[in-house]
């Protein structure tokens, strides 16, 4: 388990159960059908929950471009490893995205709608303006980024001895990214994650889907280029805050 295994195959289960709650969702048929935001974001938070347990003991559990990133302007992780990583996190998504066609081809072919078709891979926005859509982005994102920051391990007593919690220590960024969705995900579907986005638009424009629609490359751009800023904004004022 190297560190780009880590965050291949953490990534890849993150958009696997994140990217399957949309498809179980939305897709005609389904037992989950119409079951609403609640589940989506509950269960998104949870499919963050479980890559970070993967991946945390070998490689920090970034799973998000816009982590590491972050990590690496606050001089919390080696530049040199950025493409290494946010590689893997691609390629992670692509995976799991590619699974969640394959798990729910059937439910796929018997949608119409070719919108719904689209959603268990990319994120679109609720109403469509460019400038607000990016803004929803930076600041969704620039609060995981900003409070991840201050993440604190377990300690007890006045010598703050650690407290090892094995895999509990992954709940916090679940909490996270479960009210980010749920306050925040309203207007573009929360991706505050360059490659949950990409990785996902790319297989929804290769795989030989019936009745495919448009893979929306016009809006590409607005869910990997937010949360690049929304990062650099957080790990900017981190970085003020603590001179």
């Amino acid at each position: 388990m190297t560190e780009f295994v880590a965050e291949f195959i953490g990534t890849a289960l993150l958009i696997l159960l994140g990217n399957g709650v949309v498809a179980n969702v939305v897709l005609t048929g389904t037992k989950g059908n119409s079951s609403g935001w609640i589940v989506i974001t509950t269960a998104w938070a949870l499919a963050v929950f479980v890559g970070v347990v993967i991946a945390a003991p070998f490689s920090g559990a970034h799973l998000n471009p816009a982590v590491t990133i972050a990590l690496a302007i606050a001089q919390k992780f080696h530049w040199v490893k950025v493409p290494y990583y946010i590689l893997a996190q691609l390629c992670g998504a692509m995976v799991g995205s590619f699974l969640v066609w394959v798990m729910y081809k059937d439910h796929f072919d018997a949608t119409d709608d070719k919108g719904l078709k689209a959603a268990p891979f990319a994120t679109a926005p609720a109403i469509r303006n460019l400038k607000s859509n990016l803004f929803s982005e930076i600041l969704g994102t620039f609060v995981l980024i900003f409070v991840i920051f201050y993440f604190t391990n377990a300690e007890m007593g006045s010598d703050k001895t650690p407290i090892g919690l094995g895999s509990l220590g992954a709940i916090p960024v679940a909490f996270l990214v479960w009210v980010i969705g749920l306050a925040l995900g309203g207007t573009t579907g929360y991706a505050i994650n360059p490659v949950r986005d990409l990785g996902p638009r790319i297989i929804h424009a290769l795989i030989p889907m019936k009745g495919k629609g448009s893979s929306d490359w016009g809006y590409s751009w607005v869910p990997i280029v937010g949360p690049i800023i929304g990062a650099t904004l957080a790990a900017l004022l981190y970085l003020s805050l603590n001179l």
